[in-house]
């Protein structure tokens, strides 16, 4: 009987059976690609498959416009939703709180803003920006207003600092206010940092 040793010594690679591979490209082409020389030569094309109805890799270019109602004066969203004077409108927004950085602010003849550049980064202190941003929360409740708060997606930044509002003005706990932001937008999800500031944070 012969050993496994004498066996894969005594082994040819020309004994393997040439396989080929479907490759689809970032464009949605399909192709059928072998390679040369016992799979270690060139990869060679064999066949142009029919197109398919595929698009490839396909980017998502849709605007979010979507607004979470926190409270009635206070909404939560995106940079698409702040650059966007038909959704600002619709929901009668009149201050903006922009903490995206690097973020222009659209319509400052029409809409009262404050700017906060702020990196959406997990050593990012995100409590020390709770005071500032509840002031200007609180001044557009008290002028009769609706804030809404934006970074870039509307899901880490933003949603933090107003979890933070919500701990902060009305005493709620983390998980109190946590849930609640994520039942106006679902697509909240402050980067772990925050996550954990916000955990420990006492107002």
């Amino acid at each position: 009987m012969h050993s496994l040793a004498q066996e894969i010594h005594g082994f040819s690679k020309d004994r393997l059976k040439k396989q080929c591979t479907r490759v689809t490209t970032v464009t949605g082409k399909k192709l059928l690609e072998k390679r040369t020389d016992g799979g270690e030569g060139d990869v060679e094309q064999i066949e142009d498959l029919e197109e398919g109805n595929g698009c490839g890799f396909v980017e998502d270019n849709s605007l979010d416009l979507q607004l979470g109602v926190i409270r009635p004066f206070l909404l939560l969203g995106s940079q698409d939703a702040a650059h966007d004077i038909d959704t600002l409108q619709r929901y009668k927004v009149s201050h903006v709180l922009n903490v995206a950085y690097g973020v222009t602010n659209l319509f400052p003849d029409q809409l009262v803003y404050k700017t906060l550049q702020i990196l959406d980064l997990p050593d990012t202190k995100i409590t020390s920006y709770f005071e500032e941003c509840s002031f200007f929360i609180d001044q557009a409740r008290e002028q009769g207003g609706v804030v809404l708060v934006h970074c870039n997606a509307g899901v880490s930044r933003s949603s933090s600092i107003v979890i933070g509002y919500l701990m902060l003005r009305e005493g709620l706990s983390f998980d109190d206010a946590y849930s609640q932001v994520k039942q106006a937008r679902p697509s909240i999800r402050p980067n772990p940092g925050f996550y954990q500031q916000l955990q420990n944070y006492k107002s």
